[in-house]
């Protein structure tokens, strides 16, 4: 496991500085890249051999300050480098006792010292540089009063002169509020310095304005404060930018939190950074429950979240770095499942490496149970379609039948008068007119399928039309070892429809779950309403239908009963019935368990 020192260490590698560590030994254990371009490597060295080449410690050593706990900084040359460099020691890490190790930072300052000599060399050079830089630049005495300023001071205050200026404490008057400036002098005396110190300045005409002030103190020889050196730049232009950028920040969090579409984002870890309000209604999650403390990939199903990565860094998806619309489906916090599809991107840095993901996830639901709507639409808009095809050949191979059976059945009537019961004849064309009679049942199916007889539509009671029919067949044989239970609904609106026909179709799913009942059961009939349709169900206990006849129910001629007991036109005809109503009929069946037949006819129009 990595120590706490340890752990710095890849911050010292991204810095543009040198820096090495040493222990109390005054031993190399680190150094980093920028240190080891200056000196070459050092690692397990005494820091006076591999930084300034000496045999023994430098005269100049503050080591053992650092260790003492203090941080310093100073300045110092490396002669056999030719170069010049500000020095930072501090303890590691900060605030341990004792100090173990300490870190020294070295700030190549070469380019600055040249110049900083090449400017002591001529007063004219210095004073137009003073003159001329954009900076606000002073000199005070340690009592506020002024002794050089540059003209952009001057501007930055408001003033002509010098002169006007000469009656103003510059330690006090200047700042817009007593405490800054009480502030200002206590930290000034405890560092000695301060670097870019936000403040509010006064101008001559009292506006005030926001400075970054810099500024070190000025000590005699005998290290007494006799005044103060300052740097003052403007930051209106700096603070106008970053109300820009902050309203822009917050244009773009409105953006994303106001988009319709659930946006989520997390670093490279998962750890979740963005979640939208569009994500809390989605997924279920609030953004406070996943922000910080959700992995990012126990939101995906198990596994998902690692083929998206490689999806995302792929080129088959949209190239790398991209993913565009993949069908994807999450389980929300209640644990219904959510379908739609997601985009996604990898966001990189300057350097190009990957620091975040970022996802936009559509909610396709209503949209897929749309599609599957219609889907189920065109099924039935065929399966209609077939059997009206059907329906008009079948009307015609039944006209044309009918004439024949007819003669068969008249003659074969005539025969069997003349012929004894009690013979073969007799007996084999008592089979031919039973068999006929069978024919003309069948036709006369496919004429009721094919025909289109006029409704008698009318405003209706479904539960009383219910109620008659059962009051007739619950006596019949048939229903003798069935439990018939009606469960009502006793709001039930009225509606429009033809009373005889809807009958015809309720006797026929009686009839149907009756013959699937041999040995006895139950048949439940309900009637229930939503704010679209009156349904009317039709359940019994019976042998079932098996999966693979499902789908045939409702075509002509198609029947799971025996021929002596079907011909298979009956749910067709009832199927032409409820579609004529405006309605629909399904099934659901469960082998050895039972069907359900469910009628779902409109409301009526106000009702």
């Amino acid at each position: 496991m990595k120590t706490v020192n340890q752990k710095i260490y890849p911050f010292l590698e991204a810095i543009r500085d040198g820096a090495f560590v040493i222990d109390a030994r005054e031993t190399i254990q680190y150094m980093n890249r920028v240190m080891i371009a200056y000196v070459g490597e050092g690692h397990g060295r005494k820091c006076y051999q591999a930084v300034s080449h000496r045999d023994d410690r430098c005269p100049w050593c503050l080591m053992n300050q650092v260790f003492a706990g203090e941080i310093i900084r100073f300045e110092r040359p490396l002669s056999h480098l030719n170069k010049f460099f500000d020095v930072i020691g501090m303890p590691l890490p900060p605030g341990s006792d004792p100090v173990r190790n300490v870190v020294f930072i070295y700030r190549d300052v070469t380019e600055k010292k040249k110049f900083e000599n090449r400017a002591k060399t001529s007063e004219g050079e210095f004073k137009r540089l003073f003159d001329n830089i954009y900076c606000g630049v002073f000199v005070c005495t340690h009592d506020g009063a002024l002794i050089e300023a540059n003209n952009r001071f001057l501007d930055l205050l408001g003033y002509e002169t010098k002169e006007e200026l000469s009656g103003i404490d510059m330690t006090k008057d200047l700042y817009a509020y007593p405490k800054n400036a009480e502030e200002l002098q206590k930290r000034l005396s405890r560092e000695g310095r301060l670097v870019e110190y936000e403040v509010e300045m006064v101008r001559k005409d009292g506006s005030v304005f926001p400075v970054a002030f810099t500024c070190h103190l000025r000590r005699n020889e005998e290290g007494s404060i006799v005044g103060y050196e300052g740097i003052v730049i403007d930051l209106t232009e700096r603070r106008r930018l970053e109300r820009e950028l902050a309203k822009a920040n917050d244009f773009m969090n409105n953006i994303i939190m106001s988009s319709p579409n659930a946006i989520m984002a997390a670093d490279m870890k998962g750890e979740i950074i963005i979640w939208n309000k569009a994500a809390e209604e989605i997924l279920g999650y609030s953004a406070g429950e996943v922000i910080g403390k959700i992995n990012i990939r126990d939101i995906y199903p198990d596994g998902v979240a690692r083929e998206i990565m490689k999806m995302i860094r792929g080129k088959e998806y949209g190239g790398p770095g991209k993913l565009r619309s993949y069908p994807m489906s999450y389980e929300r916090r209640d644990g219904n499942i959510v379908e739609g599809n997601l985009s996604a991107a990898l966001l990189y840095d300057a350097n190009g490496k990957e620091i975040a993901t970022v996802g936009i996830f559509v909610d396709l639901k209503e949209r897929l149970q749309m599609e599957r709507k219609l889907l189920e639409t065109q099924k039935q808009l065929f399966h209609s379609e077939k059997l009206a095809s059907i329906g008009r050949l079948a009307a015609g191979v039944a006209h044309e039948l009918n004439n024949p059976l007819g003669a068969i059945m008249m003659y074969g009537l005539l025969a069997l008068e003349e012929l004894s019961e009690d013979t073969v004849p007799y007996a084999n064309l008592k089979r031919v007119v039973n068999q006929a009679e069978r024919c003309k049942k069948i036709v006369q199916g496919l004429l009721d399928f094919s025909r289109q007889r006029k409704r008698h539509v009318e405003t209706l009671d479904l539960n009383k039309a219910v109620k008659e029919i059962f009051e007739l067949m619950e006596i019949q044989s048939v229903f003798q070892d069935i439990e018939i239970r009606k469960e009502l609904d006793p709001l039930l609106p009225p509606i429009e429809g033809d009373k005889s026909q809807l009958q015809e179709v309720f006797i026929n799913l009686a009839l149907n779950a009756a013959d699937a009942m041999e040995d006895g059961g139950i048949l439940t009939i309900r009637s229930l309403q939503n704010k679209d349709a009156i349904k009317i169900t039709f359940e019994d206990t019976g042998c079932g239908i098996p999966r693979e006849r499902m789908e045939n129910i409702f075509e002509p001629f198609f029947t799971t009963k025996s021929e002596k007991n079907g011909t298979g036109l009956g749910l067709s005809v009832s199927h032409g019935i409820i579609a004529k109503h405006g309605g629909e009929i399904t099934v659901e069946s469960r082998p050895n368990k039972g069907t359900t037949f469910t009628i779902r006819l409109p409301r009526k129009q106000g009702g």
